[in-house]
Order: structure tokens, then sequence, then C-alpha cells
């Protein structure tokens, strides 16, 4: 098996980063919401149009900071995709929720909204949409269905940021939404999120929560004499050296994004027909989404092709992966209530699916081998 040479991905580099961090160390602020979380959460705001966005230590934080603002308990019930990371339904499982798997839509891969409508009852809280690779849920059917039962939406819009769904960006539409800047994110510092609050009755209680239970910001803006433990919470607050990593990212958000435009539209380009001769199917992009180019994959026609497939790629120092295991099939998701069968649409595509590499820093050269190694490979 040879040496990679051309990983699936690659955490942007700008070229300034050790300027950027010797300038919040200057700061004597490397610790959470110092001067550099404040622009990244002020540029955040204003491109999502949010009450408030609070940057925390990952997605992950950011969701089950979601779920303790939402007072979510044993008993309810939150609807979530099957074919998602753990950890959109961990947040919730931690309160005590009982998770309710939904399947998947065969063209987008997201969730399926006409699902959400059948399975929402009297004991549902929440419905968790995940807008995969970017590419946005049906939210209106989806707020709708959730809007005529009381139920809230969270998104988690760990692909999608900067994405839109008719004309609406992506984070703006539920109560509250998640983001990630995980390494493998189009904006990343290594390990990072951020909770964005569209109802601003959520916010104050969102810093407490942030804050260890304490109303420590407010004691900072001089609103309090000295700050007190008034709820739960824990320490979410991302570091300010982190923050600093990752604003002039946002900031050329443009110039980042329009290059893995590029690569993704090379892909969908170059590897058409040879996928049409394959029985493999590219990415289905409805017109009323735009989507920032977080993945391109692969849908093979079976297992045993994909899986010859990453082989033959990687004997050619090339990574390319598959992606989620269906949570109702794994074994926290059994107990839980999960089964085999439960999800099809999930089970089946999770067998199928395979991800190209796509990152900022992706040479024309490396794409160009990535697309002929690709287009040799025989079934």
């Amino acid at each position: 098996m040879g040496a990679i040479q051309i990983p699936f991905s690659k955490p942007v580099v700008l070229g300034t980063e050790g300027e950027w961090v010797k300038e919040a160390f200057a700061n004597s602020r490397v610790a959470g919401d110092g001067p550099f979380s404040a622009r990244c959460s002020e540029l955040l705001e204003d491109a999502i149009g949010a009450s408030r966005v609070l940057l925390t230590t990952s997605c992950t934080h950011a969701l089950e900071m979601a779920a303790l603002l939402l007072d979510i308990k044993p008993g309810d019930k939150v609807l979530v995709p099957s074919f998602t990371f753990v950890s959109t339904v961990n947040a919730f499982v931690l309160r005590g929720a009982q998770p309710v798997f939904v399947d998947s839509r065969p063209d987008t891969l997201n969730m399926d909204e006409e699902l959400v409508k059948e399975l929402i009852d009297e004991q549902t809280r929440v419905v968790v949409p995940v807008h995969y690779g970017g590419v946005a849920c049906e939210m209106d059917a989806i707020l709708s269905y959730g809007n005529d039962r009381g139920v809230r939406v969270v998104e988690d819009n760990a692909h999608g940021l900067f994405g839109a769904y008719r004309g609406r960006p992506l984070g703006s539409l539920g109560c509250m939404a998640t983001q990630s800047f995980h390494e493998t994110k189009n904006f990343s510092c290594g390990e990072g999120g951020a909770l964005v609050i569209n109802d601003p009755g959520l916010v104050s209680r969102a810093e407490i929560i942030r804050e260890k239970g304490t109303d420590r910001s407010r004691f900072f803006r001089g609103e309090v004499d000295k700050y007190r433990w008034v709820d739960l919470g824990s320490s979410f607050l991302l570091a300010d050296v982190l923050a600093a990593l990752l604003l002039p990212q946002l900031e050329r958000r443009e110039q980042i994004t329009q290059r893995r435009m590029t690569i993704w539209q090379s892909y969908e380009r170059s590897l058409a027909a040879w996928a049409a001769d394959m029985g493999a199917t590219l990415p289905v992009i409805p017109p009323h989404c735009e989507h920032p180019a977080h993945v391109f994959y692969l849908l093979m026609p079976d297992q045993l092709t994909r899986d010859r497939f990453i082989a033959h790629m990687r004997a050619q120092g090339i990574l390319t992966v598959f992606h989620y295991l269906p949570l109702n099939m794994s074994p926290m998701g059994k107990r839980l209530g999960g089964r085999r069968g439960m999800c099809p649409v999930a089970e089946d595509i999770s067998g199928r699916i395979v991800r190209m590499p796509l990152y900022y820093n992706m040479g024309d050269d490396e794409l160009a081998k990535v697309i002929e190694c690709a287009t040799q490979f025989e079934a």
C-alpha cells in the first residue's frame, strides 16, 4: 500500500498565521472572549443575520449548549438524521432525551422532511436537521411541521457555513444553529465551533451557560458588581489565540469558498461521464440551494465497488474516505431503540458513499492527479 501523497483534507493555510497568533499573545488575552473572538462573532452575526454568535470549543459543545438552553429532560424526544455524526444526537441524549432516527432523502442525503412530519408527536421537543455537505435540508417544510406542533428546530450547520436556502443563510433558519471549525471544515482553527442564536430570548441565558453557569459576561460589561453561579453550565469558550487563527479565514471567506468551488466543479465536470459508465452518481444540488463546496462525493453502485475504488486510489497515494455509519445501527443507537432496516436509505448510501479530496490549498496538479486516477478505475 503506497504512502499517502494527497490527503483527504488539510486545514487552510494562508501564510499569515504566525502574525495573528503573535498579536493575540501581545494582547495578553489568549483565553476566551478576547478581541479576536469578538471580531469573529461580529463578522458571523453580520453574515448570518443572527442575534448573537458565541464561539465555542467545538460544534459538539455548541450542540450541548443548545440542549441545555432548551431545557431538554428525560422523556423528551429529539428527531435527528440517522446519517450524521454522533455529536448531533449525543448532545441531547446527555440530557436524557430519546432519539428518533430519521431516514435520508436519496437525492441530497439530507433528513427526509416528509418523515419528520410523520414522526413528530406530543413528546417531540426538537428537530435537528443537518445540512449534509452544506446542501440545505428542506427547511420550509421542517420549520412548518415544527411550528405546527410547538417543536423547536436547531440547525446542525457544521458543513454549511456561508451556504444558503432560498436566499437565506444557513444557520439563520432555526431558533439556533451550530457551526464547526474543526480541521476538516472549510474554515478551521484546529478545534472550535460556534452557537448561532436567532431567538433573542435565548441570548442572556446562553452567555451564562457558556460561562460555567455564571453571570461573568455581565460582570465584564459592568452590569453587575460581582459574578455568581446562577444556572447550569460549563466551560465552552474558545481560546482567543484560536480565534486569531480563525478570523483571517473568515475575512477571506469568498476567496476560500471560490477555490473550493473551483475544485468541486472540476470534479463534477470531469467525473460525470465516467461515473455514468460506472453506474455511480454525483451530488444532487437543488436549484434553490447554494452550497459552500464542503464535500464532493460519489455514490458507487455497491459497497464492493466503493471499497475497491478506495483501495485503488490509496494505491496511487490518494486518500478517499467513506462517511457515517447509520446511527440506528450503531451499538449505542441500538441501545436507544435503533435497529437494522429502520432507515433503509441511510443504510444503503452509507455502504456506497466515497468522498474525494477537497481542501483550499489543493494544487491544480494534485487535482489533476486525483481525477486521472479516479477515471482509470474500472468496476
